[in-house]
């Protein structure tokens, strides 16, 4: 499915500030033939992480192994390291026995920004030696008798010449859900139901914690855009909050009760949240609210069902979009699911959006759904919680549709509209060259 995402008049300004966005989703690679290359691990990839200027890709990986003939499989894990252009394996290190790999980081903060920007100070970037980035892994310890990992690590390793070197680790009091880079040498992680935040000293070398912020239930994903913070919960939605003056402070949160997957920055007031019952919603930030509480409210402003599992978003596109004169490029962000559906979340201007939401009224009475599903009931925001029907969103599965329709059924949507058919063919097919 492709869907369009609208957000409140107030949501979302562009780059010039004069103008308001929406948000388009596509699904799926549409009419993309894209070339697969297939490099078997033999191994349950886990998590992956690019190294841009080593060429290479960091994977943490796990592999069923039995202490003895028939005993009981425990899972191993490793990190290794390959060449993104052969997939040649590069270097490789194990994890302990009894502890699982969960998340990793690959620093973008190499030591020529140190050396640039630690004038009078003793504190270096998180960065690798020749450029090439450390790669930190957070770890939990999977004991048979807790529930919950009340213990772990964070390793920093560094990619050497056909070995990773562990240059230094941090024992922390639970699992290391989630790993973020906040600004030069300081490192955010979701331990158990704290965020904690860790400054790189490259002298020692040594991760050395600064602050924390408790009060979750466990803090699965973060997500940093300059001093912001955004943590997506298990069960708590999300918060925003801000390092400053060295300190964390939550700014807001979402009071619903979202079970999230999946977490991102659409821009520093609008953030794009998934949840466990294949919805997605955005919600704002309330800064010109005239109360503290209310300003300490987030406020949702698009809630959508759209039918997978989202577990990642990731700032991006999948194509080149051809510039019309005067137009500026789409910001678009990519999504994945676990069925391994890729997506595209673009910002929209307002007045294609309005264009768009009158044809989406209009094909929904010329387009029926499948064994006769209403459309309405099918996108409504629905979980264990909570009942919504849809608001702020587009669809582009049913948008798309238009393309399709015999030229009759075409007249019949455009009637009332102030566009011609062929006019909103040609809006439709560029919108759908961004998937």
């Amino acid at each position: 499915g492709r869907e369009t995402a609208e957000r409140q008049p107030t949501a979302v300004s562009e780059a010039t500030g004069s103008a308001v966005s929406r948000l388009y989703l596509g699904c799926g690679l549409g009419c993309l033939s894209p070339q697969v290359s297939t490099y078997r691990l033999g191994e349950q990839p886990r998590r992956i992480a690019p190294l841009p200027t080593r060429r290479a890709l960091a994977l943490l990986t796990s592999t069923g192994e039995r202490a003895v003939p028939g005993g009981e499989e425990t899972e191993r894990y490793k990190l290794r390291v390959f060449d993104d252009s052969s997939f040649a394996e590069l270097a490789s290190a194990h994890l302990l026995p009894d502890e699982a790999g969960l998340s990793i980081l690959v620093s973008g903060l190499g030591e020529e920004e140190a050396a640039e920007g630690a004038a009078g100070s003793s504190v270096g970037g998180l960065g690798g030696g020749g450029g090439g980035g450390y790669i930190v892994v957070g770890t939990a310890h999977i004991l048979p008798d807790e529930p919950e990992p009340t213990s772990g690590r964070i390793l920093v390793f560094e990619l050497q010449e056909g070995s990773l070197e562990l240059r230094h680790e941090a024992a922390v009091r639970g699992a290391v859900y989630s790993l973020a880079e906040l600004s030069s040498g300081l490192l955010l992680a979701g331990v158990n139901n704290k965020l904690q935040l860790f400054e790189w000293e490259a002298g020692a070398p040594r991760l050395a914690l600064r602050a924390e912020h408790c009060g979750h239930i466990l803090v699965l994903y973060v997500q940093a855009r300059a001093d912001f913070i955004l943590v997506g919960d298990l069960m708590k939605s999300i918060t925003l909050l801000q390092w400053s003056a060295g300190e964390l402070t939550e700014l807001a949160r979402d009071v619903n009760a979202n079970w999230m997957t999946a977490v991102a920055f659409l821009d520093d007031d609008t953030f794009l949240g998934a949840e466990n019952a294949l919805n997605l919603f955005a919600a704002r930030k309330r800064a010109d609210a005239p109360t503290e509480e209310e300003r300490g409210r987030l406020e949702v402003v698009c809630e959508f069902h759209l039918g997978e599992f989202v577990n990642r978003f990731r700032r991006g596109s999948l194509t080149m979009q051809m510039r019309e004169a005067g137009a500026e490029p789409l910001p678009t962000m990519l999504y994945g699911s676990v069925n391994g559906v890729v997506g595209v979340v673009a910002s929209l201007p307002q007045e294609l959006y309005v264009r768009l939401a009158k044809v989406q009224t209009a094909l929904s009475r010329v387009v029926k759904g499948v064994g006769g599903l209403s459309h309405a009931s099918w996108r409504s925001f629905v979980n264990d919680r909570k009942t919504a029907d849809a608001h702020g969103f587009i669809d582009g599965d049913l948008i798309e549709a238009f393309l399709d329709l015999p030229p009759r059924k075409k007249e019949e949507v455009v009637a009332g509209l102030d566009m011609t058919a062929e006019q909103l063919s040609r809006v439709i097919e560029q919108l759908a060259r961004l998937h």
